[in-house]
């Protein structure tokens, strides 16, 4: 079967969809499908393992984003239910994200607390209002590297703002929220680090590090935040706790309020809302994204963006902070068997039971603990990997990696993601025209032509069209970030009930990184899946980019026409081609 991108695009809107088909909450998707006593009891268990490892990771990213620690809480059990209840895909958990800290602790040093709160209202609104005007879908378009920096420029944020807890350091002022200026204090604060912190911030680091190399499916976070505890009030340890700090944590939700609002406070606030709102929906379609990469199923982004908007609003009015989808809490809950919605709002429900039974225990936890699990969440989500691959892929690349990066720690996360896709947007331009200017044989636009001029031409072979087992796909012009998410969603559903999947790239003249990525994704489905995945006419320069991010054997299989692929598929080629053993 061959399809073009125009039909391709056909075929998947034949009917176009109504307001409520976009914007019905995966749970009712689920009922509607059928849920049963095995599912509820795979949810339950789903909900409760999330719930273990979110508790002490939203005290912490409360803690670090310069609030108390009951409103991470707060923004965990009603956010997270409010996320999961109306939300575009199945196994999205919300709450609070380390992605924030830097920009809640700022907002929280110019405005104070009731200032967040606002400003977490206020980027509620615009998320509900982006959904709806469906800009969830072009959010999609910003460019693989400018993610993978600001995410590491994140990480980075988040390990300097744990150097106070870990060491146990005291200084004379309050701790600068710049990035420069807090390095610039936590040094000429050494001489006061506490060794009873240290040895509690390392022993937890070792203890979470040892569980996931030998008992992966232990909860080891909270295992190391409850040791740590034990230790500290037992062996009387001189280190400062979540009760020394905060007096400890409430035994119940406060009641619903609107934050103080002015004219006034409402422009000062409105950047802060923007940031918040921007970071929110990147961080929630990329766990979303992730998500559907794990599972196989496909999240609606606009529906995730109204469901993060009023999760927001429903934070703010209990208190909490911002919320967004958290990629490592809904892997968890994948891992953990989820089958739907439902995992995601019983985390909340148990995360409230903790709070309202085990409140009076967190008072003990000391803050070095805290800092610890931060620290083994920033070096888990800065893509170490990705990093060194977009640095040795091209120079393009890695300038638009290398401003995001450098930008999102030195000044601002928003001017980072701006910048690095304003970067990403001109490398296109410049690919382009160098393109233009030196690949003859395939140009950005192929030419209408008559019929009969093409002498080569070949009768159309309708057994393809037909045929169950091999699916073809031919890619004609630049494959690049603007059309990698559209492109990559066709790829990743139409191959599902095939035995065998070719992408024709002899019509590509380049692809960028975040294309690449996607082809690697959909061929890391495929090969889960056990479908074939053969790429044809792959010219030198895109056949490195697709190998750079992982589109291998035995992922994927090179040939150097179409014709030869599908020979290989039927069993009727005679030998292995020479380009199959190059890719190897």
């Amino acid at each position: 079967m061959s399809i073009t991108s125009d039909q391709a695009g056909q075929l998947h809107q034949l009917r176009r969809p109504t307001f409520v088909e976009l914007y019905l909450p995966k749970l009712v998707t689920i009922w509607r499908e059928g849920y049963g006593v095995a599912d509820f009891r795979a949810d339950v268990f789903a909900g409760l393992t999330v719930a273990i490892v979110a508790l002490p990771l939203s005290m912490a990213i409360a803690i670090a984003s310069g609030v108390t620690p009951d409103r991470g809480l707060y923004t965990a059990v009603v956010g997270g239910f409010i996320v999961s209840l109306l939300g575009g895909s199945r196994f999205q958990i919300g709450g609070p994200a380390g992605a924030f800290i830097v920009l809640v602790a700022v907002t929280a040093e110019r405005h104070g607390v009731d200032g967040v709160i606002l400003a977490t209202m206020m980027a509620g609104l615009f998320l509900v209002a982006a959904g709806l005007l469906r800009v969830g879908t072009y959010i999609k378009f910003i460019p693989y590297p400018v993610t993978v920096g600001f995410t590491a420029g994140i990480a980075v944020i988040i390990f300097a703002s744990q150097l106070r807890d870990l060491g146990g350091i005291t200084l004379a002022g309050k701790e600068p929220s710049e990035f420069v200026p807090k390095l610039v204090a936590l040094a000429g604060g050494l001489n006061t680090i506490n060794p009873s912190a240290v040895v509690v911030a390392i022993g937890s680091i070792v203890i979470i590090a040892a569980l996931r190399r030998w008992r992966p499916s232990w909860p080891g976070i909270l295992i190391a935040v409850a040791l740590a505890a034990v230790a500290s009030a037992v062996l009387s340890l001189p280190v400062e706790t979540i009760g020394s700090r905060f007096g400890g944590i409430p035994r119940e939700l406060p009641s619903p309020a609107l934050p103080a609002f002015s004219l006034e406070k409402a422009k000062a606030v409105l950047p802060d809302a923007i940031a918040f709102a921007l970071l929110a929906a990147i961080e929630s379609l990329l766990s979303a994204v992730v998500a559907d990469g794990m599972t196989g199923r496909r999240h609606r982004s606009n529906c995730e963006l109204v469901a993060q908007g009023v999760a927001n609003i429903g934070s703010a009015l209990f208190g909490g902070i911002c919320v967004t989808g958290l990629i490592a809490r809904t892997a968890t809950n994948i891992r953990a068997g989820a089958r739907g919605p439902l995992a995601g709002m019983l985390h909340s429900v148990f995360l409230l039971l903790f709070m309202l039974i085990a409140a009076p225990l967190a008072s003990y936890i000391p803050l070095a603990a805290l800092a610890s699990v931060l620290v083994v969440v920033a070096w888990t989500m800065a893509e170490k990997q990705e990093f060194a691959t977009l640095l040795r892929s091209s120079w393009g690349n890695a300038v638009v990696l290398l401003a995001t990066f450098l930008l999102t720690i030195f000044r601002d996360l928003t001017e980072g993601i701006l910048v690095g896709f304003a970067l990403g947007a001109v490398l296109f331009i410049h690919r382009m025209a160098e393109m233009t200017g030196i690949e003859e044989r395939t140009p950005l636009v192929v030419p209408d032509r008559p019929d009969d001029s093409n002498g080569a031409r070949v009768p159309y072979d309708s057994a393809l069209a037909v045929d169950r087992d091999v699916l073809v796909y031919r890619i004609t012009g630049a494959f690049f970030f603007g059309a990698a998410s559209a492109i990559g969603g066709v790829l990743d559903g139409v191959a599902d009930q095939r035995k065998a999947f070719v992408v024709d790239f002899a019509a590509v003249p380049f692809l960028d990184s975040t294309a690449a990525n996607v082809l690697g994704r959909v061929a890391a489905k495929a090969h889960r899946q056990g479908i074939r995945l053969f790429i044809t006419g792959a010219s030198p320069a895109v056949r490195r980019a697709l190998l750079t991010h992982g589109v291998t054997p035995p992922r994927a299989r090179y040939r150097q026409s179409l014709e030869r692929a599908i020979a290989d598929i039927k069993g009727r080629a005679t030998q292995p081609e020479a380009d199959e053993v190059a890719a190897s």
